[in-house]
């Protein structure tokens, strides 16, 4: 793409307001910032799209906002009238812009005739993939850049099952959105009047509620359960405030402590500049309530209230459990106690990405529950509850990935962080009651099954430069793989770009290494962010050993990562 010839298309284009030409024209002599916002199309596919608020083709604005909807119009259209007539669902979250991407992408669908079902306040996504199933709508739409930071926005297309677009519905989108040459092809009308004709309905309360009674009615101890327990939790400025709150009081959690600094809408997030809970700098200020109260547990969820992290008081400090901890303490406890209830529907199975690691499967094993293994993402992980409603092979009980998305029972097809901190909250509360903390019970999951431990490295890589350098560093891994990492050699490779078809997925640029020890790492480029991705697993017989691994492939594998060119 000739960035400076689009920039200049851009700017004077009389179809385009004046503050976005004004914004254009601030740019005018730093063609380093130009080359950034033109030098490609903001890129859709299964994520939909996502990127830093503002003027250009590879930003996130309502002109590319508008674009995109129309395509997915389009894409409507081509099923008939009945899709027309089902609609799509529309929510957002607390960031920049987010209502205004929203009732733009409503305007745009109403205006081709498609019925609209617009969230009258910001919601978590979770909330979006329920409206779905609950109005029966042929697809939805979530405006959110998730745990981002405060400078981008997104947005996240779904279909008729709640969970996100796989490949195959991406690609018809893609299609119809490379066919639209300019603005004026999209159809926009009067927003007010499309509301008064009833062709953009708002939804509500009357939504939440019946999401809240099928989210309490996953609850699988109650009695039995500490009610006491002291914990503090922090929305981080997002969407999970008020359903949270609900949840946990509905189920008559008496002693929950929320964050005032993080406790209301706030889009600059002015406490947490990158509001991503799986960083454990994301918890200072719940660290602080959190001593002051005496809380047992720290619950923080992320802007959109899809993903869950924690913190546990070990007795002296609040210690971080990532994903594969919390997502192996929840398969065991859900497991473990229903199948003591003999409530355990026969063909059970958890789903986990391909990146996640493997206490879950064992655990799942003594149980007799299977594992079953995708992609990474929940469109992959829900992809499987999709399928199994259909062909009723398996039942779907719980699925996680490691980057703290977790998700108990279907009728919310992504993940989901309300359900998830009230799983949480009960699975302390019951250990509590029992006398043990949840990092006692992890210690016993890692006396039966072996010490797991493992560790996540991001590397950043902005602009076109930082992308083609990951795309070197893959390939540099695929031609020279590490063949021996102190004493543990090298086993077995998976390349999930070359041999997807042999482990019955879709394409992805996904390297997995594993070694003779049990001992495994992953190498994969972030499909949102401007990254590339590391993941270190290790297993061993003692804590000591397990983390001495994990550094050592760790050290090893990003060496080789940095010397690339």
């Amino acid at each position: 793409m000739d960035y400076l010839k689009v920039y200049e298309e851009w700017l004077h284009d009389e179809f385009l307001d004046e503050d976005t030409k004004k914004e254009l024209e601030a740019i005018k002599d730093d063609e380093e910032e130009i080359k950034d916002r033109f030098y490609k199309s903001l890129e859709f596919g299964t994520a939909g799209l996502r990127g830093k608020i503002g003027a250009g083709t590879n930003r996130m604005n309502k002109y590319n906002v508008m674009k995109t909807t129309q395509a997915l119009a389009n894409t409507i259209k081509s099923y008939g009238e009945e899709a027309m007539q089902r609609g799509v669902s529309i929510s957002y979250d607390v960031r920049k812009f987010s209502k205004e991407f929203a009732e733009i992408a409503a305007n745009v669908l109403a205006s081709n005739d498609i019925k609209v079902y617009l969230s009258d306040q910001i919601r978590p996504t979770p909330l979006l993939s329920y409206s779905i199933r609950k109005f029966n709508t042929i697809s939805g739409i979530m405006i959110t850049a998730s745990h981002n930071p405060k400078e981008y926005n997104g947005y996240k297309a779904y279909w008729e099952e709640g969970s996100q677009i796989l490949e195959d519905k991406a690609a018809e989108i893609l299609n119809n959105l490379n066919e639209i040459n300019h603005f004026k092809e999209v159809k926009i009308g009067d927003f007010d009047k499309l509301v008064a004709d009833e062709k953009i309905i708002y939804f509500g309360k009357n939504l939440d509620k019946d999401y809240f009674e099928d989210v309490l009615n996953l609850a699988i101890n109650d009695e039995n359960v500490d009610k006491e327990v002291k914990i503090v939790y922090t929305p981080l400025n997002g969407t999970g405030n008020e359903f949270v709150r609900h949840i946990l009081d509905e189920r008559e959690f008496k002693n929950v402590y929320v964050v005032s600094e993080q406790e209301n809408p706030d889009s600059n997030f002015t406490t947490v500049p990158y509001p991503n809970p799986e960083n454990p700098e994301a918890f200072e200020y719940a660290e602080k309530l959190g001593y002051e109260v005496g809380a047992d547990l720290l619950l923080a969820t992320d802007p959109d209230a899809d993903r869950t992290a924690v913190e546990v008081f070990d007795g002296k400090k609040y210690v971080f459990l990532d994903g594969n901890k919390i997502g192996a303490l929840l398969t065991n406890y859900i497991l473990s106690q229903r199948y003591e209830k003999k409530n355990l529907p026969e063909n059970s199975v958890i789903v986990k990405s391909i990146v996640t690691g493997d206490l879950s499967s064992k655990i799942a094993h003594k149980y007799g529950v299977e594992v079953v293994e995708t992609l990474t993402g929940f469109k992959n992980i829900c992809g499987k509850a999709n399928e199994y409603e259909i062909t009723k092979e398996k039942s779907w009980i719980f699925g996680y990935e490691e980057s703290i998305g977790y998700s108990y029972g279907t009728f919310v097809r992504d993940k989901d962080a309300v359900n998830s901190s009230m799983m949480i909250s009960e699975m302390l509360g019951f250990y509590k009651k029992q006398g043990k903390t949840l990092i006692d019970v992890l210690n016993e999951l890692y006396e039966e099954f072996g010490y797991h431990e493992n560790k996540l490295v991001s590397v950043v890589l902005e602009g076109l430069d930082g992308q083609e350098k990951i795309s070197r560093i893959m390939t540099e891994f695929r031609k020279n793989p590490l063949k021996e990492i102190g004493s543990i050699k090298l086993v077995n490779v998976k390349d999930y770009d070359v041999n997807y078809e042999e482990y019955n997925t879709q394409r992805s640029n996904v390297l997995i290494y594993y070694y003779d020890d049990g001992s495994w790492y992953a190498v994969r480029p972030s499909g949102t962010e401007p990254k590339i991705k590391l993941y270190v697993y290790s297993v061993a017989k003692s804590k000591e050993e397990a983390e001495k691994k994990v550094l050592d492939i760790e050290k090893t594998a990003k060496e080789k990562m940095l010397s690339v060119e």
